[in-house]
């Protein structure tokens, strides 16, 4: 039941690299978008909705599954207001690193909700294992579990910039511009929330440079290390 933790920064490589561990190990993605969608699925009766891929849509109820029980288990114990509901859940999932990063005169949620929240929701899908999470503070959630590898993807900024302006179909200065607001955003986040910085090399089992190693050849990578590091 291994689980993987992918973080970097924008365009770094993390989420493809993670996508192709999640292959190799044919084990679930969780991302933020996944998540979010899993909330909104919360009050949904399992088969309602149509999957086009069977194994990812299994792994989807079982993340709506896991966020429902979440939920009953708040509520049950008086849990905070931006709990008591699927779509409160989904407010605090969908939040951005910029979101959270910022500090405003009016707090809609509050830091402490927040960091509990997505402490409990990783920790448990940890717990269910078979998952690669992308991102959202996991490698420091989990930092103290023998059973997970925690990896980080670097790349110079140029060539971020470059895939950022490639991937998304924009000029090299929008991208250029995207990039530098994602980084200060992130960075600003690990810090102000878990005293930390990203890229760190404490944090983590394997750092990838993908300007070296392209996305399949990272992902054969880790998962050769997972075995070696969880014993299974």
């Amino acid at each position: 039941m291994p689980v993987v933790t992918m973080s970097g920064n924008l365009a770094s490589g993390a989420r493809e690299v993670g996508g192709a561990v999640s292959r190799l190990l044919d084990i679930g993605l969780v991302d933020q978008a996944l998540m979010v969608q899993a909330a909104k699925r919360c009050g949904v009766p399992v088969g309602t909705l149509a999957e086009h891929d069977e194994r990812y849509g299994s792994f989807r109820e079982r993340l709506s599954h896991l966020l429902r029980t979440f939920l009953e288990r708040s509520a049950a114990s008086g849990g905070a207001d931006p709990l008591t509901g699927a779509t409160g859940l989904e407010a605090v999932l969908s939040r951005t690193y910029a979101d959270m990063a910022v500090e405003r005169d009016e707090h809609q949620l509050s830091d402490s909700t927040y960091v509990e929240t997505m402490t409990a929701i990783i920790g448990e899908i940890a717990s269910e294992g078979d998952a690669v999470i992308l991102g959202r503070a996991s490698q420091i959630i989990l930092r103290d579990r023998s059973d997970t590898v925690h990896v980080l993807c670097v790349a110079p900024e140029d060539m971020r910039c470059w895939r950022l302006s490639e991937r998304d179909s924009i000029g090299i200065e929008e991208a250029t511009k995207r990039v530098h607001e994602s980084d200060r955003a992130r960075g600003a986040f690990y810090r102000k929330f878990w005293s930390v910085e990203l890229e760190d090399p404490n944090l983590y089992d394997l750092s990838i440079n993908t300007s070296e190693l392209d996305y399949d050849g990272a992902a054969e990578l880790v998962a050769a290390t997972v075995p070696l590091k969880t014993g299974g």
